[in-house]
């Protein structure tokens, strides 16, 4: 099928493609519900049976598991087939999920968290790779859509199912709630997905060394984001050489983890992942202290608070869906320019409202920042599935939600140690945790900046042939 003519929102749902968008949009829900299950959850478990030290170990494991899993997707579909890599995959994070939801301790919690890291990071960034092996060029941009509305009814509704199974049967519901979504999903893609394409079956070396290399990279930038700023800044300067290094590694290996341009600026791939980085670096310090904030200095309670937050992923959606119709190559150009602007702007709106005390403004901050991702996010990975040869398409895809997790670990830590530079952990006076939140949002804005300046690199490289590329033609 030509990518002339205009992909429409129902052909996503027609006999042909509705059960893979099913399956990529349940791949997709089962890290968005259970990102927000287990963070309403893991309090009243601490409470059960004691361990406070160790809960934000729960979100760290999980973030670190998940980037190493990401990490190694790619491989693993070339290995076992696409069918294969995401049943056991599946299959991890359900031991996860009930090693977690039978809990007796928080070291079996923990357990239980890495497992599901590990096994949402291969699912994620295989349903990643999917999207253009399975969907028309004309499709992908609504595949995207479809799923930010996702995260959208996960943020609204994840806190909402999750404190309701708290209260009403058991912290533990609110983990084990995920089996029957993974058993849906793992029978699902024994029906439908392909045992494997013709890039897979290959014999691969295990990459070890590599995937230990990242993961410790994450571990150092996730411990950096508790620690005080100056060792922190050592962590997060050792966290730079690690993951450098596992780039360079992985650039001499045999059976390489990710594209052979991977975050050099010299290709569209490789500048646009920058991009992907940077943006995510850019948001992820709002996201972990706006609700935080307006708690402490306006007195909001977590239902208030948390429905600030979310406003910024009903616009990523709304806006998603709205230029998902966008058929101008050169429109595209602009909206993936446009997006790190929106980001930047509207983060440093979200400071101003917050200074003025002016909830009207840190509203409509973030709507922009959310309308920012939403504008460019799908046709940035569109752009660079495009971009990607037929033999790197499968690395190039899987390692997008990889990389985006990853600039969530590294804003929110880079956040941290900006924060309590500035005071944040011991400010008691509102006009002090006014104080506090600037540097994290003077550094998301200049990220924001160095995002934009990826993004118009990127989208100066874009050849012609690379909107024409063999998959773009469906």
């Amino acid at each position: 099928m030509s990518d002339s003519v205009e992909g429409r929102w129902a052909e996503i749902f027609t006999p042909r493609y509705a059960p893979v968008t099913l399956i990529l949009c349940l791949g997709v829900a089962l890290l968005a519900f259970n990102a927000f299950l287990a963070s309403i959850s893991l309090p009243t478990a601490v409470r059960e049976m004691g361990g406070v030290a160790l809960i934000s170990w729960a979100l760290t494991l999980f973030l670190v598991f998940a980037i190493v899993g990401g990490s190694g997707a790619a491989l693993l579909k070339q290995r076992l087939g696409a069918r294969t890599a995401l049943l056991v995959s599946a299959a991890v994070f359900l031991v996860g999920t009930v090693v977690a939801g039978s809990a007796t301790s928080m070291e079996q919690v923990l357990v239980g968290r890495a497992l599901q890291g590990l096994g949402e990071g291969v699912v994620s960034a295989i349903c990643f790779a999917l999207i253009p092996e399975l969907f028309p060029s004309r499709l992908v941009p609504k595949v995207f859509g479809l799923q930010a509305m996702i995260w959208a009814i996960a943020a609204f509704g994840g806190p909402a199912v999750a404190g309701l199974l708290t209260e009403l049967v058991s912290w533990r519901a609110a983990f084990l709630v995920n089996v029957p979504l993974v058993l849906i999903f793992a029978a699902m893609v024994m029906e439908k997905v392909p045992a494997h394409s013709p890039t897979d079956r290959a014999v691969v070396t295990f990459p070890g060394l590599r995937l230990l290399v990242i993961g410790a990279g994450i571990m150092l930038v996730a411990i950096a984001g508790v620690a005080q700023p100056l060792p922190a800044t050592g962590l997060l300067m050792g966290a730079a050489a690690l993951l450098v290094g596992a780039v360079w590694l992985d650039g001499r290996a045999r059976d390489r983890l990710m594209p052979p341009d991977a975050f050099r600026p010299i290709s569209v791939v490789g500048t646009g992942l920058w991009m992907v980085l940077l943006i995510n670096v850019a948001g992820a310090g709002s996201a972990v202290y706006l609700v935080l904030v307006v708690q402490e200095m306006w007195g909001y309670g977590p239902t208030a608070a948390g429905a600030l937050a979310a406003v910024l992923a009903v616009a990523w959606s709304l806006s998603a869906v709205t230029v998902a119709n966008v058929r101008s190559k050169e429109t595209r150009k602009l909206l993936i320019r446009l997006g790190p602007l929106m980001i930047g702007a509207g983060l440093l709106l979200v400071m101003a409202g917050l200074q003025l005390d002016q909830v009207a403004v840190v509203i409509v901050g973030q709507l922009i920042i959310g309308s920012g991702f939403g504008t460019c996010n799908g046709y940035l990975n569109l752009t660079m599935m495009e971009a990607a040869s037929d033999g790197e398409r499968d690395r190039t895809s899987a390692l997008m939600p990889t990389t985006q997790s990853a600039g969530n670990a590294i804003g929110a830590a880079l956040a941290g140690v900006a924060a309590n530079a500035a005071g944040m952990a011991a400010a008691v006076s509102t006009d002090e945790v006014k104080l506090a939140t600037v540097p994290v949002y003077v550094l998301g804005a200049v990220v924001a900046a160095l995002a934009l300046a990826a993004a118009w690199r990127m989208v100066g490289m874009i050849r012609p042939q690379d909107a024409n590329s063999s998959f773009a033609a469906g």
